[in-house]
This record gives C-alpha cells, structure tokens and sequence, in this order.
C-alpha cells in the first residue's frame, strides 16, 4: 500500500503519457499485492461458517471501487481541481490503510505463527523437541522463484478447479471494466449524455453489487448447517448454489443491456439490466474466492493468485478490445456474444458440485488440507 500510495502521487505529477503510463504500471505492480493476499488472510482469521461473511463484505469494497470510480473521478474531472485528484485521492486512501494495517494487523498465517511458537519454546525451555515443518521454508530469491511465483501458475495450469473457476470469474471481472469503456458509449455517445450524467449508470451496477450480498448471505445458514454436520471442516461444494443464480442473472443483465441500449428505449432500462449485470457478477465473483479459499486453505493465497493474474489480464484486455468491438458490431450483437459465453459457463458450478469431492482428492494441493 505504501508503494501504491508513492507512485499515485508520480501518476497525479507526471508531465508526460510515459510517465503516466510507467507510474500506472507501477501502481498495479504493488496493488496487486493487497488484492492477491485479503481472501487468503480472511480466510487465516475467521472459521469456515463465517468467512463467507467477512468475504461478503471484502468483495462489496473491492467491487465498490471499479464501480463508485466513474462517478467520482468524472465529478472531479470537471471540477477545478482536475484528474490528477483521482490520483492524490488514491495515494491519501493508500497512505491511511499503510498507516491502519501497520499497527493494527498482526501476523495471521498460522504455520508461520507455529514456527515463531516453536522458536520461542525452544528458548524459553532449553526443549528441542519444539519444531515446526515451516522452519524448513527458507525465504529466498530461488524460493519465490520456484515456489512463490510458480505455484499459482501452476496451481492454475494444473489443478482443474483453480483453472474452470478462475476462468469464469475473470471472464465475469473482465467485464466489469469492458462497462468502463461500454457506458460512455451507450449514455454519452449514443443518447449524448454529459459526461457527469453518464456516469451514474454506474450507480446501478453498485446497486446490484449491494444486493448479490443479500444473495450470498441468504445462503450462509445453508453452509453453516453443512459445515456443523461436515465436524467444522469446509465443504467448497456448498458454496456453488449462489453461483448458478448470480450465472443466470448475469447473463439477463447482458442481454438485456445489449438489446435495451438504443436511444429509442428508455434509458432506465438499460440501467435495470445494470443493476442485473452487477448481482450477476458479484455473487459470482464472492463464490469463486469463497470456493477457492475453502479448497485450498493453506494454499490459498496461491490459488487467489492464480485468480489474481487472470482476471487482472482480462481486466486491462476488455477494455481495449471494447471500443473497436461494440463500434463495428453494435451494442445488441457485441453483449450477445458475451452473452452467449456467459451462458456457456453456466454449467460450471453444477459440474463442481457433482465432482468437485472427488476433484479435491486427485488434487496435491487440496488432499493436504482434507
């Protein structure tokens, strides 16, 4: 965070494209770090009945931001003080959450606190029968080589779960930013809405980010009930119900958005099939971190990497391939095709539901945590 919050102010006085450009790059670099490490540390602090919860609440924040962006930063665009306050804003936010995380968050990953009990036994006691496995993990530059850098790439070639559900919610995450790019298209070029106004679409998918909440909460005494009668271990698979309605309303919403976009309708229709877009996405999104991190426990942040590095490919691809796509093909035929791979993945949480037990048994990575 902190490096993020350094190289936001480079970005809000930069001089020149490359500078922003190179300080943006930067800015990625270390704000991958936080987005990487959170679900995995959820999932260090609270048992499985509750962590749906607390990453329930993660995703409305992490989702909170692409969507509230637009509005904040077109307001302070056309404001005196300019875009480069986007920027100071985010270094300021980064700054108080370096400073918060410093003296208020402990060390959570428990072999690493084992290790350091063990240590201390050993000293205190003069017993040197106090030992832990992680003392063994040595923290160099061949180790985040081979292991820290590897792992989720090979967590996410290898391991099919990482691999189906890592794809469908960085297809899903992707799409969100392609929305950056596809508004203004639809409210600004189209129906020739001010750039103010043509951002509040935006509110709407935030709308549907707050109710995918309601969704994936309603299903948490479900899960409580499962996890009780599964002696307090993780069932992944009980994850996945809220998945398949967040699929199905997700592909409503693009649909609908596509086909609802021309200046003829009425524009709160397009602004309902955003709401949809954003229940659809979130519940999705929340599901397939939760499913990860229940999988995967100790691996967890390397599986949450995995994720990470897709869906931040998709997320600066989509928006580059949005423009040329919905210009030459329309917005109806352009939502419909993404349409129509949305429904293609539909099928996704029913199949892990059926397989995903005996899936986590073939798994190195899973079978350690069974």
């Amino acid at each position: 965070m902190f490096g993020l919050a350094i190289v936001s102010i480079g970005t809000a006085t930069s001089k020149s494209p490359a500078a922003i450009f190179i300080t943006r790059f930067l800015g990625g670099v270390f704000g991958s770090a936080p987005t990487s490490n959170v679900a995995a540390a959820l999932g260090d602090i609270w048992e499985p009945k509750v962590r749906g919860t607390a990453v329930t609440l993660y995703a409305i924040c992490n989702m909170g931001g692409p969507t509230l962006g637009p509005v904040i930063g077109s307001l302070l665009t056309v404001s005196h003080l300019g875009w480069r306050w986007t920027e100071y804003i985010e270094a300021i936010l980064a700054f108080t959450i370096f400073v918060l995380g410093l003296f208020t968050l402990p060390e959570l990953y428990s072999p690493l606190l084992l290790k350091r009990k063990a240590v201390r036994l050993r000293k205190s006691t003069g017993n040197q029968a106090y030992w832990h496995p992680h003392e063994e993990v040595k923290l160099d530059f061949k180790s985040i080589v081979t292991k820290q850098i590897s792992r989720p790439l090979r967590m996410l070639f290898t391991e099919p779960m990482v691999t189906c559900i890592t794809l469908y919610a960085s297809f899903v995450y992707g799409l969100l930013y392609l929305t950056l790019v596809v508004f203004p298209i639809v409210f600004e070029e189209i129906r020739g809405w001010s750039l103010v106004i043509s951002t509040l679409p935006f509110l709407a998918l935030f709308v549907g980010v707050l109710a995918a909440m309601v969704i994936n909460l309603i299903n948490q005494p479900r899960y409580i009930r499962i996890v009780e009668a599964n002696e307090g271990k993780p069932v992944p698979e009980a994850r996945l119900p809220p998945m398949l309605v967040g699929g199905i309303l997700f592909v409503i919403g693009l649909f609908g958005f596509g086909w609802t976009a021309a200046p003829q309708y009425h524009w709160i229709l397009p602004v309902i099939a955003a709401t949809f877009i954003g229940t659809g996405f979130n519940v999705i999104f929340q599901q397939c971190i939760n499913f990860l991190v229940d999988t995967y426990i100790l691996y967890a942040a390397s599986a949450v990497s995995a994720n990470t590095f897709l869906r931040s490919f998709l997320a600066s691809a989509f928006p580059l391939v949005a423009r040329p796509m919905f210009h030459n093909l329309g917005v109806g035929p352009a939502m419909s095709i993404l349409g129509a791979i949305a429904c293609l993945a539909l099928p996704i949480p029913l199949v892990f539901m059926k397989y995903g037990f005996r899936l986590r048994q073939r798994s190195k990575f899973a079978s350690m945590v069974e």
